[in-house]
């Protein structure tokens, strides 16, 4: 079966369909869905995985949790799960992209950063040099980090959201849309406001 310029999308959702959109800006012609609910129509994994083994798969969940269970899932048999750029964001040659990531429309990453396994970086995110972001990350749209600011595992950065420079993001935290970060913040929390503090 020819699977030529041919890619896959796991999860039929909202954010599956802006990676639809970057599959075709980068040149893909056809485009699998999988999904388990049979309501969507989709292949469902098993039917996938029968017919469509070697086809590359694009992680079209948004939740960090959830996405990072699929990537160690869909790893462990043997997928490949390759990081995809739009061609319209600016990416220094010098960052490092690893597997499942997705880099969204008029992102800017500058020098020496390094972006984990299956991050979402957002529509015209900001990410500045030598910043360091774990696996399963999301940066949401309009979120600017300035240099070297690292963000760990599971954390959630939202919409407008600005970090200063030199501040470090614990674990699985959430960022609320719009927070001002200028102090770090442990992990397992929620931050809001400007400047973001840690909700009781």
């Amino acid at each position: 079966m020819d699977i030529t310029n041919t890619i896959a999308i796991y999860g039929r959702s909202g954010h599956g369909k802006v990676l639809a959109d970057i599959a075709r800006a980068k040149g893909f012609k056809k485009i699998l869905w999988i999904d388990d609910d049979p309501k969507k129509e989709a292949l469902s994994f098993l039917e996938f995985y029968e017919f469509y083994h070697e086809v590359p798969v694009l992680l079209g969940i948004g939740d960090n949790s959830t996405r990072q269970k699929l990537y160690q899932s869909l790893k462990s048999k043997g997928f490949s799960l390759p990081c995809i750029v739009h061609p319209s964001a600016t990416v220094s040659e010098s960052v490092e992209l690893m597997d499942a990531t997705v880099v969204m429309p008029h992102v800017v990453i500058n020098a020496d950063t390094t972006i984990g396994i299956g991050c979402i970086i957002n529509s015209s995110a900001v990410i500045e040099h030598d910043c360091r972001i774990k696996d399963f990350v999301h940066i949401s749209v309009n979120a600017s980090l300035a240099g070297n600011v690292e963000v760990s595992r599971f954390s959630h950065i939202g919409i407008n959201a600005t970090i200063i420079q030199g501040i470090c993001i614990g674990e699985n935290v959430k960022l609320g849309a719009g927070a001002v970060v200028i102090n770090n913040l442990e992990s397992n929390v929620t931050a809001v406001g400007v400047p973001a503090k840690a909700l009781p």
